[in-house]
């Protein structure tokens, strides 16, 4: 399966840096990340990135679409890119993680770590999201060993009921790029949830605005 993911901090340092030095500014609130414009050929990338995950939902073995929904399946439904969502800064790291146990969609529970948190400011309503680490899955560096699932106003109505998932990209100790405009469904969100172990979002994760960005929630053509 192609990755939801992009390194989308490759390339654009500069935009980066920019959107980054205003923190220093103040812009944002305290200890936010910052807004960050879009670089050169971001929408197009995105959109050429959904074209390959469509791709590969049709014609990849291990395709989380029930095998009787493929020969239907005409692609995933998105929001317009909208650089509005997408934002660059740090993880507030806690001194002390705390580890718990994270339910799943099979009702089984899954090890994990309460690492830090990252704050944003959509439609001048200030947001916070928990960032965590699955002590039962293979290490990874940099942004991607870390697992961001959130809910939103759009969920269980316009967006999956279990939440939906975001990367933070970005090299060790960041600073990460967050783009909602890349949040994805579950795996179990495709028809099959007895076939995953998906963790459901904690209610520590439920943010209070519409998050009117990346994958709508699934629905099987032709049914």
């Amino acid at each position: 399966m192609v990755s939801v993911t992009s390194r989308a901090w490759v390339g654009a340092a500069g935009v980066l840096g920019l959107a980054l030095s205003s923190l220093a500014c103040g812009r944002g609130g305290e200890g936010a990340m910052a807004a960050l414009p879009p670089s050169s050929g971001w929408s197009e990338g995105i959109l050429a990135d959904r074209a390959a995950k469509d791709r590969d939902l049709r014609v990849d073995p291990d395709t989380p679409l029930r095998k009787e929904d493929v020969a239907t399946f005409r692609g995933l439904e998105y929001w317009p890119p909208d650089p509005a969502y997408r934002f660059a800064g740090a993880i507030d790291v806690y001194d002390a993680p705390r580890r718990f146990t994270i339910v799943t969609t099979t009702g089984k529970e899954r090890p994990c770590e309460r690492y830090g948190q990252v704050a944003f400011e959509i439609r001048g309503k200030r947001c916070v999201l928990q960032v965590y680490r699955l002590l039962d899955a293979t290490p990874e560096p940099g942004g991607a060993g870390f697992f961001v699932p959130f809910q939103d106003e759009t969920t269980g109505k316009e967006t999956y009921a279990a939440g939906r998932y975001v990367e933070l990209d970005g090299p060790d100790g960041g600073p990460y790029v967050l783009d909602f405009n890349r949040a994805y469904n579950p795996s179990c969100a495709y028809g099959d949830p007895e076939r995953f172990r998906c963790p459901v979002t904690p209610a520590e994760n439920r943010l209070a605005v519409r998050i009117e960005a990346g994958e709508r929630g699934y629905v099987p053509h032709g049914r």
